[in-house]
């Protein structure tokens, strides 16, 4: 097991070195950083790292086992009204659990929390539903993605303009850390027990589709609430001077994400627990491993959700809004660049999909390919959501032509890259997105005096966007190569054929 943990602290380091280096060069460069607040960062950088080894090796051991488990059920009861009902079900409490979302909830004004929590669950679980129905009966997601985003985008023409950014950010939280492991088993576990061939392409798609219901669903709240953007209030960062304040600022954040955490996991903890104990009936020793894997998620995710709040939020915000004040701001967008490049590699939540695409696709598909094509996609959104922030352009600009682009691609690429395109704009946009770059847009906006509201909310649904272009045009390239390789491998058989033919 300590090999394990080691490995996958060891993956984590090198995932989140790249972001402490391009923080210090600006901090000795051209954003000069008082030295608590490097302090702060830095100890939030270890406690990031060990986070996140640990909640991926959680994952591994625990998460995704329970959902497999729980799909392959849902699947062998041949009953149609049950799957539908404990999908539903289980879409729902996994939303709510979800850090991410409680995140975004607070952030939005005029809309009571619960409201809003309840509503983007509601259209998680309907559309959970919707994915695993697809699965079993082998609709095309293509099509379903076409139809729902064309109702999204007529939805969102008559609604309020302040509600668009906040409804696509809705979409790309609700797809974090907890949501991910668990609907990508679900996805496995439902398609093994189909078992033909197509069924392991099949198991992706459920995060893309999963990302549309929380879309609607704030959309349709923005018919009956008014965002004003007087209602925003920025939260002050506690400035801090000594190292006994640093420590304690960080023993003071971790009873809250003790708590937070125990009341993400413990919805999903306990629906599996009581599916265990009627349906599943799996072996204690299988159990006591589960045990295991979800206590190292539970630590894993309080260290990771700690070091990001502390450390990574602040520095975030000082960032953004020293870098507008500069008269050469510009370099916000490529500065964006290269951080939104980086930045998705440290997400908990890609390494578990780019894992699950590597094994089953044996190999195929490559970890490295996936992250390369992430991390172009995220800079590039980062990039354009600074732009937004320095020009005032609606998002409108960005989402129409990039979702455009998006379905246009899936008519030419294979199926399962369609698939782990939309999946992939889900999962990029996780707690880092949320915590460092939305600060980052928000520090850049009270410098400039921009509405926060119309743009700086909105970069979680840009960072959501790319990807789908991105990883769709690696699948273009993937199949031109293909191709080719069966060209070549044509030619030269019939030049071997027609050698033994000159030869006899």
């Amino acid at each position: 097991m300590y090999q394990f943990l080691k490995s996958k602290v060891l993956e984590a380091l090198s995932s989140v070195i790249p972001i402490v280096i391009i923080v210090l060069v600006l901090n000795f460069t051209i954003v000069p950083m008082p030295w608590y607040s490097i302090l702060l960062f830095l100890i939030g950088s270890i406690f990031l790292i060990f986070g996140m080894g640990l909640f991926t090796l959680g994952a591994d051991i625990a998460m995704i086992p329970m959902g497999e488990r729980v799909g392959a059920q849902l699947t062998k009861s041949r009953n149609l009204i049950f799957l539908i009902l404990i999908s539903l079900l289980f879409g729902m409490m996994i939303t709510i659990a979800e850090p991410d979302l409680q995140v975004l909830a607070t952030q939005v004004p005029s809309i009571p929390n619960m409201t809003l929590i309840l509503s983007v669950a509601i259209g998680v679980g309907c559309f959970l539903v919707l994915a695993l129905l697809r699965i079993l009966f082998q609709i095309s997601l293509v099509k379903l993605l076409v139809i729902f985003y064309v109702i999204v985008f007529i939805l969102a023409y008559i609604s309020p303009t302040r509600f668009l950014a906040v409804a696509f950010d809705s979409g790309g939280v609700t797809t974090g850390p907890i949501t991910v492991p668990f609907i990508m088993a679900l996805g496995l576990g439902v398609a093994s027990v189909r078992g033909d061939k197509n069924s392991q392409e099949d198991s992706f798609g459920l995060i893309s589709l999963c990302s549309i219901g929380p879309i609607l669903a704030v959309l349709f709240l923005g018919l009956f609430f008014g965002i004003s953007s007087e209602d925003y209030v920025v939260e002050t960062q506690h400035t801090v001077k000594t190292v006994k304040e640093i420590l304690f600022l960080f023993l003071n954040k971790f009873p809250h994400h003790f708590i937070e955490v125990a009341i993400a996991l413990s919805p999903v903890v306990i629906f599996f627990l009581i599916f265990q104990k009627f349906y599943l009936k799996l072996p204690k020793h299988y159990i006591r491993k589960i045990y295991v894997g979800i206590m190292y998620t539970y630590i894993g995710l309080v260290c990771f959700l700690t070091g990001v709040n502390a450390g990574f939020m602040p520095i975030g915000n000082y960032i953004g809004n020293k870098i507008a004040q500069l008269y050469y701001n510009w370099i916000l967008v490529p500065i964006g660049i290269i951080i939104g490049m980086f930045v998705v590699i440290a997400e908990p939540a890609v390494h578990v999909l780019t894992k699950q695409v590597e094994e089953i696709t044996g190999g195929n598909i490559t970890k490295k390919a996936i992250l390369i094509s992430l991390s172009c996609g995220v800079g590039i959104s980062i990039g354009l959501a600074m732009i937004r922030v320095l020009t005032n352009v609606p998002i409108w600009y960005f989402l129409i032509p990039g979702y455009g682009i998006a379905i246009l691609l899936s008519h030419f690429v294979p199926k399962i890259f369609t698939a782990i395109a939309f999946d992939s704009g889900g999962v990029a946009s996780g707690p880092m997105t949320a915590t460092f770059l939305l600060p980052l847009a928000m520090g850049a906006c009270q410098a400039l005096n921009r509405e926060i509201m119309t743009n700086a909310f909105g970069i979680v649904a840009m960072v959501a966007m790319t990807p789908l272009v991105t990883i769709q045009i690696l699948g273009l390239i993937y199949t031109i190569g293909e191709k080719r390789r069966n060209l070549q491998t044509t030619i030269k058989t019939h030049k071997e054929e027609d050698n033994d033919i000159i030869e006899f």
